[in-house]
């Protein structure tokens, strides 16, 4: 099963999703990432909260669609948060497509302490998401069922 985790610019939320899911993830599981307006490169704060977690780093990048085209997702899940006032990307593809809002950590103000603890924050928040995520009997879920799970762990 292929994930694609969609945001504006590609470089955090979107970014961190596709690194702890592919940290995560059982054999048959992989995922990309992609942005609407992609920043063309990561945030650095992103890559150096995966590392202090453990998570490999190596070829992330921030990518528009075709992080996807040759290898379509099965699902699509946009990780930007509406009340922030950002554009959410659409993609019009078969796949299953979910919502899982996040605040962007670069956004928050503050000292050092503070910023890290945003973004340790949010790779906390997605580590939770996944672990519902793969809980799940996706042998035993036909598409309505799985499109509600996903949505009930997007409200996690």
């Amino acid at each position: 099963m292929r994930v694609l985790f969609m945001c504006t610019a590609n470089s955090c939320r979107s970014i961190l999703s596709e690194a702890l899911f592919n940290h995560m993830a059982p054999p048959g599981f992989a995922a990309v990432s992609s942005g609407s307006f992609p920043k063309g490169q990561v945030l650095p704060r992103s890559l150096t909260t995966l590392q202090q977690a453990g998570i490999r780093i190596e070829g992330l990048s921030s990518k528009g669609n075709e992080a996807f085209e040759a290898n379509p997702p099965d699902i699509v899940i946009t990780v930007c948060d509406k009340a922030a006032g950002e554009a959410c990307p659409v993609y019009f593809g078969p796949a299953l497509k979910a919502h899982w809002g996040l605040a962007d950590p670069s956004e928050v103000q503050g000292d050092e302490t503070v910023i890290e603890a945003a973004f340790h924050a949010t790779l906390g928040h997605i580590e939770k998401r996944f672990e519902a995520f793969f809980a799940l009997s996706f042998g035993a879920l036909g598409r309505d069922e799985l499109t509600r799970e996903l949505d009930r762990i997007g409200g996690l």
